[in-house]
């Protein structure tokens, strides 16, 4: 039996990998930034018992962090991208 090739496989492979690795770096810096909004906005002492505005806090470095790691990016990945990843 001889092996069956469609068209365009190579792209849909190279497209599934590249979503992967973006996907693995996003959730990678998202996990760190979160953490580090909560040790600064709340305490590492303090950080399960945050109020409202300690919360909003939050929110507000972990957007700012994202925002300045996709600027960031621009430098070390594909200047049209805001991944950190070579060919993404």
């Amino acid at each position: 039996m001889s092996n069956l090739s469609l068209p365009g496989a190579g792209a849909i492979g190279k497209t599934a990998a590249t979503y992967a690795k973006d996907l693995a770096e996003r959730v990678i810096w998202t996990g760190a930034v979160a953490v580090g909004g909560v040790l600064v906005a709340s305490g590492p002492a303090d950080m399960l018992h945050g109020s409202f505005w300690q919360s909003v806090g939050t929110a507000g470095i972990i957007a700012a962090g994202t925002l300045v790691k996709g600027l960031v990016a621009r430098a070390f990945g594909d200047p049209n991208s805001a991944s950190t990843a070579k060919g993404v």
